[in-house]
């Protein structure tokens, strides 16, 4: 009989990594660990530190060979940029973002991937909150992602409970089709919205999560969670993607 390996989805993942130099390494090494990742695409969003430098030294040494592979951007153009520049040249059925840093644990993208094998999804998201015991973090994050998960239920009428979650494990030609434009970090609440206004369900599975401060390379800000805003405002109200 076929392993369970052998019968999940390929899937790709794909890391935006902006001077990050200080935890890449460890954050590919826990990723290259899970056998479910068949594919790593580490977008450099223009650092100016070596994280492009470690990129391609950790695609040289990956097993098997052409496993973890590497983009440039020339100059550092947001989140939202670098992951649709790895979205491009996905190979695998199902992408997911993975952020360079080591908040999230890379074994949670093995169990997604079987849940959406086993119940037939083509989108499924890590819920940070969902977990039992979840670490809160900084406040001034913990309520933002709290407040945009508030405004998208508003907005749209759905149930989540961790919108701006970085594990979103979506179908690749799916993630195609949404023709994701967004630069920065306002490019989680475009995926969210056209997902919903296309008619699609999210459901959430557990996953776990460990925060970092700012002191320690945590980018996002308080006008992102305005931006966002604005973001899932716009898509109510333009033409939906077909499903």
């Amino acid at each position: 009989m076929p392993s369970q390996l052998e019968t999940l989805p390929t899937l790709t993942v794909i890391v935006p990594a902006y001077n990050e130099g200080a935890s890449l390494e460890a954050s590919i090494e826990r990723l290259s660990a899970v056998d479910a990742v068949t594919e790593i695409i580490i977008v450099d969003d223009g650092s100016s530190d070596r994280t492009a430098e470690i990129a391609e030294e950790l695609a040289k040494a990956a097993s098997p060979p052409g496993r973890v592979k590497v983009r440039r951007l020339p100059e550092n153009e947001g989140k939202g940029a670098a992951v649709r520049a790895g979205i491009d040249q996905a190979t695998g059925e199902f992408t997911c973002i993975h952020d360079a840093d080591l908040e999230y644990d890379p074994r949670d993208l093995a169990r997604m991937l079987a849940h959406v094998t086993e119940k037939g999804l083509d989108v499924l998201y890590g819920s940070r909150r969902a977990k039992k015991g979840h670490v809160r973090g900084a406040v001034p994050f913990y309520v933002g992602g709290v407040l945009m998960t508030v405004a998208t239920n508003a907005i749209y009428g759905c149930a989540l409970s961790d919108e701006p979650t970085c594990y979103k494990m979506i179908r690749t030609d799916l993630l195609r089709r949404l023709d994701v434009r967004a630069n920065g970090f306002e490019f989680c609440p475009e995926v969210t919205g056209k997902l919903l206004r296309a008619g699609y369900d999210i459901p959430e599975v557990p996953i776990s999560y460990e925060p970092r401060s700012i002191a320690e390379g945590k980018k996002i800000r308080a006008k992102d969670a305005i931006v966002g805003l604005i973001e899932l405002l716009k898509w109510r109200f333009r033409r939906p993607v077909t499903k």
